[in-house]
């Protein structure tokens, strides 16, 4: 209903709904950006201030951005050997880890079926899984060096054994949890293992197996440190974060863990809109 001017008795037409709603999602989309960079500005200023009280050894935010300004302004610049910006270190590592986690996905989800259909193979085998997931993936560099004898092998065990726990157990889960009806129905169509397979069970376990997939990229991106200290003389953000450590870089350390930090939000982010483009009726949180 059009709005009615008390003085000049004119009607003002009422604002249309679409407008109204477009505001409020403006106003929201506003409000999503503002409050993390609102945060960001005091957390950092809450750094910097911290960073002047007496006895703080650890840069404050300026002297971070001023001791590392080539690294920002120029991480895919290339010297020749180690001497690359972070933004190639960062590239380096992410192969490893797609090297590693692809293992991982391959290992975990065909082991995770066999545990989920066969319940001796599951009482054998959980102790087992239990023991090993719980350790930290500094722990295998050793060993891994000593079974392997070369430092790539190495790294993408390190990479591998830490991202295959959660794929491994998640699709065991999913694939106990198939509803009865569903296995009814396979024996009332007499279903082949293949289709029982392709129709009804690897559909069923498939939001249990992102849940897993989504879990084991971020331990993938964060043993990538692990798996690198035991490289030497190679490109990737665990080695730089090392090297500059021994050179008593901590700016440059700094940069390189919110490098890290932002790849493996990426990585997270890129999981969930995979999850979205072939599970859509699925709301990852």
């Amino acid at each position: 209903m059009a709005n009615v001017n008390r003085q000049s008795g004119i009607k003002k037409p009422a604002q249309p709904a679409g407008l109204k709603n477009l505001n409020k999602k403006q106003k929201a989309l506003l409000d999503d950006i503002l409050t993390p960079v609102v945060a960001m500005v005091i957390l950092l200023i809450v750094w910097e201030i911290l960073s002047a009280i007496g006895g703080n050894r650890l840069p404050g935010p300026i002297k971070v951005v001023t001791e590392a300004r080539d690294l920002i302004l120029y991480p895919f610049f290339n010297r020749g050997g180690t001497d690359v910006g972070l933004g190639l270190q960062v590239l380096a590592s992410l192969q490893r880890v797609a090297i590693g986690y692809s293992i991982a996905a391959v290992v975990g989800i065909s082991l995770g079926i066999i545990v989920g259909l066969n319940e001796r193979v599951r009482k054998g085998l959980d102790p087992v899984f239990n023991i090993l997931r719980t350790v930290p993936p500094l722990a295998w560099v050793p060993i891994a060096l000593a079974a392997l004898q070369q430092s790539q092998p190495a790294a993408l065990f390190v990479i591998f054994i830490t991202a295959v726990w959660p794929i491994l157990i998640n699709t065991a889960v999913g694939v106990r949890q198939i509803p009865q009806d569903y296995n009814n129905v396979a024996q009332v169509l007499q279903l082949s293992r293949q289709e029982y397979f392709f129709k009804i069970l690897f559909p069923s376990a498939l939001p249990y197996i992102f849940t897993g997939l989504r879990i084991a990229i971020g331990l993938a991106w964060l043993a990538i440190i692990a798996a690198e200290i035991v490289m030497t003389g190679v490109t990737g953000i665990g080695f730089f974060i090392w090297n500059s450590y021994q050179n008593g870089q901590v700016s440059e350390i700094i940069v390189a863990l919110v490098y890290i930090g932002l790849v493996g939000w990426g990585l997270d982010v890129f999981m969930v809109w995979v999850q979205g483009k072939i599970l859509p009726y699925s709301k990852p949180q």
